[in-house]
């Protein structure tokens, strides 16, 4: 399988249909942490759905797995991706079990920044968290996004529609050490 970009212990890499079992229980087994922030597709249909969504020109879909030994850890998902002159993208992202709240994660962001504003040509990355996702907002807080906003009711999960946070980064704005 083909990595998008590298670190010292994960790397960034698209999913493909190989990733189907070992994803969907990475899934189920994270059903606890993910609620109620994001459902992870944890059925071989919405597993399918998310292999054609990763397929579309606006969407950059992309595993966080270990760079040693390709262990599943996460997801990162540029989605919306606009070019012309906004060339912005939104980021949503998830860890599975076991591996939340080990920092690898965090490790990823600059490789997220780097396959995003290098290999995508983006100016401009999103991200939307639920106020109460402290695990999420400290993962922006500490890899150097920028707060811009509240947006009351803005998406739908889990059968209601949640307020946001609203954060952004521009190229520019990268920092220099995020891990």
């Amino acid at each position: 399988m083909t990595v998008l970009v590298s670190g010292d212990d994960v790397s960034l890499r698209h999913p493909t249909a190989a990733d189907r079992d070992t994803f969907i229980a990475a899934a189920v087994r994270s059903r606890e942490l993910h609620h109620p922030w994001t459902t992870a597709p944890d059925t071989t249909e919405a597993f399918n759905a998310y292999l054609v969504r990763a397929e579309r020109e606006n969407e950059s879909c992309v595993l966080v797995v270990g760079t040693d030994d390709d262990a599943l850890i996460g997801v990162y998902n540029i989605a919306e991706i606009v070019r012309g002159r906004f060339l912005n993208g939104y980021l949503g992202y998830y860890a599975f079990e076991p591996h939340a709240g080990r920092g690898k994660m965090r490790a990823a962001m600059p490789l997220v920044f780097e396959h995003a504003f290098e290999q995508l040509g983006l100016h401009r990355l999103q991200a939307n968290v639920q106020p109460d996702n402290a695990a999420s907002r400290a993962l922006l807080e500490a890899t150097g996004w920028r707060e811009e906003g509240f947006a009351p009711r803005y998406l739908h999960i889990d059968g209601d529609w949640r307020d946001h946070v609203m954060y952004a980064l521009t190229a520019e704005e990268v920092p220099r050490h995020t891990t």
